[in-house]
């Protein structure tokens, strides 16, 4: 059975649903460590095969949103081996196996240059996340459009999913004309925000923050890792939704269970 790791501490809060999403798609409790674990050497990624970033506030968002975070990667070592977190992180991403960043996850991935990392080059970044557009922290609902195209195994056979979001740093930066159109030709943008007929926009509130292009996520060129600013964690049950009383039902899943079968089914 795959074995996954969820990264939690400095803040971060949303590792009990996730690990308990895992639970129910893979029949398998997820190991949930503090961070400085496996700066210190006590935990190693080549033990497991999924490794998921989860969201929270991570270090109070001080310092840009997931800034701290991706330093504590970038200079932190593995106990008395000495070896940069992030050269084990790379050997991680480059094996194949899934890496899954939610929220502050997802500014991690960005900052320490494992996303979108378009020149297959680890470790350069090449866009933020940023404050959103309207300057506020926001906590809605949003409709998103899976790319057909995209090669991201969290998104295989989707065509739209809904989610919740809550942030106030997910507005993507990037020059549009070179990087940003490089990732839509690669097809690196597995979801985008839309209107609920699908329409994907730049729009609020439907794009919470700005994005261009409606951008929600983003994944590597090889498809192993994604990062998305929507929580699918906080949706793997119908009740989840606070309008769930007064909706039609459709079905006992949340749509953010898919992305966590997406990956074991990957992983089988």
């Amino acid at each position: 059975m795959p074995k996954t790791l969820i990264l939690s501490g400095y803040g971060l809060n949303c590792e009990k649903e996730t690990a308990y999403c895992c639970q129910l798609v893979s029949g398998q409790a997820a190991d949930t460590i503090h961070t400085s674990q496996l700066i210190r050497g006590e935990i190693s990624l080549k033990d497991y095969h999924f490794l998921i970033f989860i969201g929270g506030f991570l270090d109070g968002d001080d310092l840009g949103a997931g800034r701290v975070g991706a330093n504590r990667f970038k200079y932190g070592t593995l106990g008395s081996s000495h070896l940069q977190l992030q050269e084990q992180l790379a050997a991680f991403v480059e094996s194949g196996k899934p890496v899954l960043g939610i929220c502050n996850g997802f500014q991690v991935l960005v900052k320490l240059g494992v996303l979108p990392a378009s020149q297959k080059t680890i470790g350069l970044q090449e866009i933020s996340l940023t404050n959103n557009k309207n300057s506020q922290f926001e906590n809605r609902w949003v409709h998103l459009s899976a790319n057909p195209a995209s090669n991201c195994v969290f998104t295989q056979n989707m065509t739209s999913i809904y989610l919740p979001v809550r942030h106030g740093e997910g507005r993507i930066e990037g020059d549009r004309d070179t990087v940003l159109q490089s990732l839509r030709e690669n097809n690196q943008i597995p979801l985008q925000y839309c209107t609920p007929e699908g329409e994907i926009t730049e729009k609020y509130p439907d794009n919470p923050n700005g994005s261009p292009w409606g951008i929600a996520s983003l994944c590597n060129q090889q498809g192993n890792v994604m990062g998305l600013m929507p929580h699918p964690e906080a949706f793997h049950h119908y009740t989840n939704h606070p309008h769930w009383t007064r909706l039609p039902y459709q079905k006992e899943e949340g749509d953010g269970l898919l992305l966590f079968k997406n990956a074991y089914q990957y992983l089988a």
